[in-house]
């Protein structure tokens, strides 16, 4: 069990879980204790930034040491779903495989290549490992985290189309859903972003304050499913993504946001929700970027959120009409908080690790 970034979650090597994806995800649902508001049966922590699965492997990709699946685990559902990606569990990536042995350390600085299986995309981890061993103390500090730890450099390389195939997957960059002006985009994570203040909000609110407004929250969802549906992902009323962002004005070189997870408002922001923001901020012709008169220069970008802001470096180079996000960096921090054996209870899927009477 690792915290990475602003999330806990269990990191599991894929030859450690059943081969069979339903035996698989029946166990990673008891192992989290879902279906259950408090999750009390498991592992999990009754809330969506502590349902969470990595699942590494071995890569057998050119130029990548470890394959990196996310699984986001219901809580009062019985899903277990790989379509959306996790960047603030991907912090810890690059550490557990050190500690396996998936990785060699080197003396001073490990780079860990990363292929994220959700969204077919390369993350260039840099592990601070002094004397060859992951560093988690230290002095950088992430907001949504208490104290400090070691810095985690991500690098998102190439991360436009991972789940869809393109950039703008409705094929518009503004589109009009229910009378409302949004930009559907996939860059790290597909994500429909709409302006905060046309659904009559300041886009400062707490989380606690849209979580409790039922018909803000009924009326997003419905927008989200057309949204899925525009974009080529079919039914998503069982999946978390798109994400929905509620954005508003923040400045020169910044927006603010409010990240739905997404039927809850996160309490800080998911990294790769924060990097398809900032990409979106930084390209014409979107709902973000109309938010902000000066973009002279938009290589760095602070997404604000209700526990502070997140830094993301961009490199977004066009050729005519084609827009490729080359890179976008962000800092993290990790926190091994334990390692042990988790107990599942179901007889068939116990049969999957045990054929034989033990």
């Amino acid at each position: 069990m690792l915290r990475g970034g602003t999330s806990r979650g269990l990191y599991f090597r894929a030859e450690d879980l059943p081969a069979d994806r339903a035996q698989r995800d029946r166990a990673l649902l008891q192992i989290m204790g879902s279906p259950h508001v408090l999750q009390v049966n498991g592992l999990g922590g009754g809330n969506s930034l502590t349902s969470k699965v990595a699942i590494i492997s071995r890569s057998s990709r050119p130029g990548c040491d470890v394959d990196y699946l996310f699984a986001q685990i219901g809580i009062e559902q019985a899903i277990v779903d790989t379509r959306p990606n996790c960047g603030n569990l991907l912090s810890g990536v690059g550490p557990y495989a050190i500690e396996e042995g998936l990785v060699a350390a080197q003396d001073g600085v490990t780079r860990v290549r990363i292929y994220n299986v959700n969204a077919r995309t390369v993350v260039e981890a840099e592990v601070l490992t002094p004397r060859g061993r992951p560093a988690y103390e230290g002095e950088a500090h992430i907001d949504g985290v208490p104290g400090t730890g070691s810095p985690i450099i991500l690098n998102f390389l190439d991360v436009q189309g991972g789940s869809t195939g393109t950039l703008f997957p409705t094929g518009s960059r503004i589109d009009m859903i229910d009378g409302l002006a949004a930009t559907c985009i996939d860059v790290a994570i597909p994500v429909m972003i709409l302006d905060a203040r046309a659904l009559g909000l300041s886009g400062n609110e707490t989380p606690d304050i849209l979580d409790a407004n039922k018909d803000l929250m009924d009326r997003i969802e419905t927008l989200r499913l057309e949204a899925g549906r525009r974009m080529g992902l079919g039914d998503v009323t069982h999946s978390v993504v798109p994400k929905p962002i509620l954005a508003s004005p923040a400045g020169p070189q910044a927006i603010q946001s409010r990240y739905l997870t997404p039927h809850r408002c996160h309490k800080a922001h998911a990294v790769t929700g924060a990097i398809s923001l900032a990409s979106c901020f930084a390209i014409p012709g979107t709902v973000p970027y109309g938010m902000c008169e000066d973009h002279q220069d938009d290589s760095r970008v602070c997404v604000l959120h209700p526990a502070g802001h997140i830094d993301i470096a961009l490199d977004i180079r066009q050729e005519g009409e084609a827009i490729r996000i080359a890179r976008a960096g962000v800092i993290r921090t990790a926190r091994k908080i334990m390692k042990g054996m988790v107990f599942i209870h179901d007889t068939h899927t116990l049969d999957a690790y045990f054929p034989e009477p033990c």
